[in-house]
């Protein structure tokens, strides 16, 4: 019987780094422009009287703690890996991050069109001029950040969720911003609730999608781009390999797909040649470079299934 556990980074668990900790800095600086939005619009709110900054400042308020909680989750996730037996590191923190900020998205969300409704049928007086420049310079603060942001969205989902913070924000400066310009030129009320409502009905969808992505991953769900059942035809069908059982393919956080499985193989089959040939099938073809292969004879993994 052969065990193989293969590393093709050749990183140890300490050295290891996720796809979020590459975007550190720049969640620091997305949090340091959120904080001037935010101090902006709190004075300029307070000084005017203008309910609608007051609002937007509580949006920004709550992406201040959702880009801050993403970037604390990464330096969490990079603390050692061995202390205290956390074999795998801390690397969920960013997947617990990104669940928080996906409820954090639902509750702003819900807020906005409350507030949206409540101003509909009472619309407030809106100083356009105030507003409109405070909602222009904020825009300019959230498309920084927003495309500080966007590479990492792409790798990781912890940095997703704060790049859908920033969006989100953008686009309610934009709302803002028009619904600033409309008052200013024509008076009308109606156009900060209106905004309000469609700001609102922008944000549920993508935390949805945010929040059930996170929680494939805690599930330790197959990722949603690999074919476990491909994966299973292919290492049976590699030379020697009678059956393969007992095959798992998870996501410890994003950018590091995981994988286990036994290798069933005939009694005189060269066991070091079959389990190199599976991580290298793992690795090449389906990017999974830390699989725990159990190379093992037929007979006994005959007594190896799980009734789970």
């Amino acid at each position: 019987m052969g065990q193989g556990h293969g590393h093709g980074h050749g990183l140890t668990p300490d050295q290891a780094v996720s796809a979020g900790g590459k975007y550190l800095a720049r969640l620091w600086i997305a949090v340091g422009l959120g904080c001037v939005t935010f101090v902006m619009q709190v004075s300029v709110g307070l000084v005017t009287g203008s309910l609608a900054l007051l609002a937007d400042s509580a949006h920004v308020f709550t992406d201040i703690f959702g880009v801050t909680l993403a970037a604390v989750a990464v330096m969490v996730g990079r603390r050692p890996a061995r202390k205290r037996g956390r074999t795998f590191g801390l690397f969920r923190a960013e997947v617990l991050a990104a669940l928080a900020n996906a409820v954090l998205l639902f509750a702003v969300a819900a807020w906005v069109l409350y507030e949206a409704i409540t101003r509909i049928s009472a619309p407030p007086e809106v100083p356009g001029l105030p507003v409109t420049l405070v909602a222009f310079v904020g825009l300019l603060m959230n498309l920084a950040a927003f495309l500080l942001l966007r590479g990492g969205s792409k790798e990781s989902l912890n940095v997703r969720g704060a790049y859908l913070e920033v969006m989100a924000d953008m686009i309610g400066s934009v709302g803002v911003l028009a619904s600033g310009a409309v008052t200013l030129f024509t008076g009308w009320p109606y156009a900060d609730p209106i905004i309000g409502v469609a700001i609102g009905l922008f944000v549920l969808p993508r935390a949805w999608r945010l929040g059930r992505s996170a929680l494939r991953i805690l599930f330790q769900h197959a990722p949603q781009d690999v074919d476990v059942t491909e994966i299973s035809t292919e290492l049976n069908a590699l030379p020697g390999v009678d059956n393969v059982h007992d095959l798992h393919v998870w996501t410890l956080t994003s950018g590091m797909e995981v994988a286990s499985a036994h290798l069933a193989v005939a009694p005189e089959t060269e066991t070091a040649r079959v389990l190199a040939d599976a991580q290298n099938l793992l690795a090449t073809r389906y990017s999974i470079e830390h699989a725990t292969l159990q190379v093992e004879p037929r007979e006994s993994a005959k007594r190896c299934h799980l009734s789970w």
